[in-house]
C-alpha cells in the first residue's frame, strides 16, 4: 500500500461510501476512522455492509487520531471542517466532503451557511473547464455538492460555448440520502414513500451559489439560476433536468457537438447515443455521470438531462477521483464504472 488515510464521519453515508470505494482502491490503506456520537461503537453497528471493516471500533473526532496519515477525509456536518484542517499540516492531503472550501464569495457563504467563512480550497471537480489542473499536487480538496455536479455538468459545455443564454433552470430530483443519516421526521418511510416533494424552493437551497459560482466561471458573465430539488422515494440517485434559452440561430447539431467535444476524454462523464435518456438507476454506485441534450425547438430552449449516484459521482467517488490527481495517481484509480442493476 501506498498511502493511508483516516476517515472522519465514517458512520454517515458519506463516510461508508468513502470506505466502500477505498476497499477496492489498490493504493491506498484505510486507516483510522471517527466519528461524533457514535465514537467507541463497533462501525459494523452503522455501515453493516462493509464486513471487512468488522472488526473496526470508531475513534472519536480529533486531531490525535487523525495526524499520522498520508490523506484525511472529512466526511462532516458543515461548518465542522474549518477547525480540524487549521491543526493538519501542509504535508497531509486534507479533503472535505462538506461544504465548508467550497464557495469563493464569503458574502455568499454567510448567507446560506450563517458562519464565517473559513477559505476557499482547490474545487474538486476536475471535469469542470481549468479544475483538473489546479488539483494535481494540491494538499486540500473541497468536494462539490451533489447537486452542484450535476447541474454543473449538465450545463456547462453549452455556456462554454455561448450557445445559451446564462439564464438557467433546474429542477433536480432526489433520493433520501443527500439528506444524511441523523433522524428527520419527513425522511420516515411512512411520509417519503409515494410522496414527491420541493424543498429549497426560490434560490433558498445552499447549493444555489455554488451551481452559479462554477456556471459563471465559465461564462464570464452573471449567471442567472432558477434551482428547485424535489425528495423523491428512493435512497440515492439525481436526475435533473436543465434547461436554457438559446441564443438565435444555434441548432441541436451544434449543442450536441458541443457536448460531444466536452466529453469526449472525460472518463466519467458519458454522453448517451440519441434517443437514449438517463436514469438513476444507471448510475446506482457507479462515478458516473450520463447526460443527454437536445433542443426544444418550439420554446427556443436547450434541455440537458444528467443524472448521477449523489453518494458516489456527487461525493465519496468525486473526493477520490480528485484525490487520485493529487497524489499523482491514474484519475481512474479504485473508481467503478459499472453500475449496479437491477
Amino acid at each position: 500500500m501506498g498511502y493511508t488515510a483516516a476517515i472522519a464521519g465514517a458512520s454517515g453515508y458519506a463516510g461508508g461510501e468513502l470506505l466502500r470505494l477505498l476497499l477496492g482502491h489498490p493504493e491506498i490503506e484505510i486507516g483510522t476512522v471517527t466519528a461524533g456520537g457514535n465514537a467507541g461503537t463497533p462501525l459494523i453497528q452503522h455501515q453493516p455492509h462493509l464486513l471487512p471493516l468488522a472488526d473496526r471500533i470508531l475513534a472519536p473526532t480529533t486531531i490525535e487520531e487523525l495526524r499520522g496519515h498520508d490523506v484525511v477525509y472529512l466526511a462532516l456536518p458543515h461548518g465542522r471542517s474549518a477547525d480540524i484542517a487549521r491543526e493538519l499540516g501542509d504535508d497531509v492531503l486534507v479533503v472535505d466532503c462538506g461544504a465548508d472550501f467550497r464557495l469563493d464569495d464569503a458574502a455568499a457563504w454567510e448567507r446560506f451557511y450563517g458562519t464565517p467563512h473559513a477559505g476557499t480550497w482547490p474545487y474538486g471537480l476536475p471535469e469542470l473547464p481549468g479544475r483538473r489542473e489546479r488539483l494535481t499536487d494540491a494538499r486540500r480538496v473541497a468536494v462539490p455538492g451533489c447537486h452542484v455536479t450535476v447541474a454543473t455538468l449538465g450545463l456547462f459545455p453549452g455556456l462554454a460555448e455561448q450557445l445559451v443564454e446564462p439564464d438557467l433552470t433546474v429542477v433536480a430530483v432526489t433520493g433520501t440520502s443527500g439528506a444524511g443519516k441523523a433522524p428527520k421526521p419527513n425522511l420516515v418511510g411512512s411520509e417519503i414513500m409515494g410522496a414527491l416533494s420541493p424543498y429549497g424552493v426560490g434560490g433558498a437551497h445552499r447549493h444555489n451559489p455554488e451551481i452559479i459560482q462554477n456556471l459563471t466561471s465559465v461564462t464570464g458573465e452573471p449567471v442567472g439560476l432558477s434551482f428547485t430539488p424535489v425528495l423523491a422515494p428512493l435512497p440515492r440517485g439525481i436526475l435533473a433536468t436543465c434547461t436554457a434559452p438559446l441564443k438565435p440561430g444555434v441548432t441541436v447539431d451544434q449543442v450536441r457537438a458541443a457536448y460531444e467535444t466536452a466529453y469526449a476524454d472525460e472518463p466519467f462523464v458519458h454522453l448517451l447515443p440519441e434517443g437514449t435518456w438517463p436514469n438513476t438507476a444507471m448510475t446506482l454506485a457507479a462515478n458516473t455521470t450520463l447526460v443527454q441534450v437536445t433542443v426544444d425547438a418550439e420554446a427556443g430552449r436547450m434541455v440537458a438531462v444528467a443524472a448521477l449516484d449523489n453518494l458516489t459521482k456527487g461525493t465519496a467517488g468525486g473526493a477520490i477521483q480528485s484525490t487520485n490527481l493529487a497524489l499523482g495517481l491514474p484519475e481512474t484509480t479504485g473508481l467503478p464504472l459499472a453500475a449496479v442493476a437491477p
